[in-house]
C-alpha cells in the first residue's frame, strides 16, 4: 500500500510522528536478512552487512534498525517500511517503486541517485543525509521534514510536497515541474537555479531565501533584471 498525502492546507504541517522502536532487537545476518519477494522483517537489526544490489517484490520491514549496512544499488517493488530507524546506511542508487515510509528516521544515511518513484513517505525525517541526484518522481510527501541535506539536483517531478518541509538544504538545480508545493516549507535552504520555478504557488518560503528564489523565478518569467542606471 502506498501512502498518500494528507493534502494539509497551508499553515497545517505539523512535525513527523517518531518511529515506535522496539522492546529489544534480534541482529540480523547475511542468512537471515535474504532480501527476496514477499519476505518479512520484524525488530531486526541489520547492522554492516552487505545487503548491496538485492532485488525483491513486495518486502515488509517493521520496526527494523539499520546501521553501517550497504543497501546500495537494490531494486525494491512495493516495499514498506514501518517505525524504522536507518543511521550510517548506504543506500546509493537504491530504486524503489510503488514503496513507502511510515514512521522512519534517516540519519547521515548516503542516498546518492536513490530513485523513489511513484510511492509516498508519511511521518519520515531524513536529517544530514547525501541525496544529491535523487529522484522522487510522482511519490506523496505528508509530514516528511528534511534537515540539513544535500539534495542538489534532486527531481521532484510531479511529486505532492504539500506536507513537506526543508531546512538547512543545499536544493540547487532541484527540479520542481508538474509537482504539488502549496504548504511546502523552505527555511535557510539554497534555492539557486531549481527547475520548474512556477510549480511553487502555494509554498511557504523563509525571507532569507526569497532573494535567491526571485532571480530564478524572475529568469523562468521572461523578466529582465537591471541596475537602475539601466545596466
Amino acid at each position: 500500500m502506498v501512502v498518500r498525502s494528507s493534502r494539509r492546507g497551508p499553515g497545517q504541517w505539523r512535525p513527523p510522528v517518531k518511529p515506535k522502536p522496539p522492546a529489544s532487537l534480534e541482529l540480523a545476518t547475511v542468512e537471515s536478512a535474504a532480501v527476496e519477494d514477499e519476505a518479512t522483517f520484524r525488530r531486526l537489526g541489520f547492522v554492516d552487512l552487505d545487503l548491496s544490489g538485492r532485488s525483491a517484490d513486495g518486502a515488509e520491514f517493521a520496526q527494523c534498525r539499520f546501521k553501517g549496512t550497504d543497501l546500495s544499488g537494490a531494486q525494491l517493488e512495493g516495499a514498506k517500511f514501518t517505525d524504522c530507524l536507518f543511521e550510517s546506511t548506504n543506500l546509493a542508487n537504491l530504486r524503489a517503486e510503488k514503496s513507502s515510509m511510515l514512521r522512519v528516521r534517516l540519519s547521515t544515511v548516503r542516498m546518492t541517485g536513490v530513485q523513489w518513484i511513484n510511492g509516498g513517505l508519511r511521518d519520515v525525517t531524513v536529517s544530514d543525509c547525501r541525496l544529491d541526484l535523487s529522484s522522487w518522481r510522482f511519490t506523496n510527501f505528508s509530514s516528511v521534514a528534511f534537515e540539513g541535506c544535500n539534495l542538489t539536483r534532486a527531481d521532484f517531478q510531479n511529486a505532492d510536497l504539500g506536507g513537506a518541509r526543508f531546512t538547512n538544504c543545499d536544493l540547487t538545480g532541484a527540479q520542481f515541474s508538474h509537482a504539488t508545493l502549496a504548504g511546502t516549507r523552505f527555511a535557510n535552504c539554497v534555492l539557486a537555479g531549481i527547475g520548474g520555478v512556477t510549480s511553487m504557488a502555494g509554498a511557504i518560503v523563509a525571507h532569507q531565501d526569497l532573494a535567491a528564489l526571485s532571480y530564478t523565478l524572475a529568469g523562468a518569467l521572461g523578466i529582465r533584471i537591471e541596475d537602475a542606471d539601466g545596466e
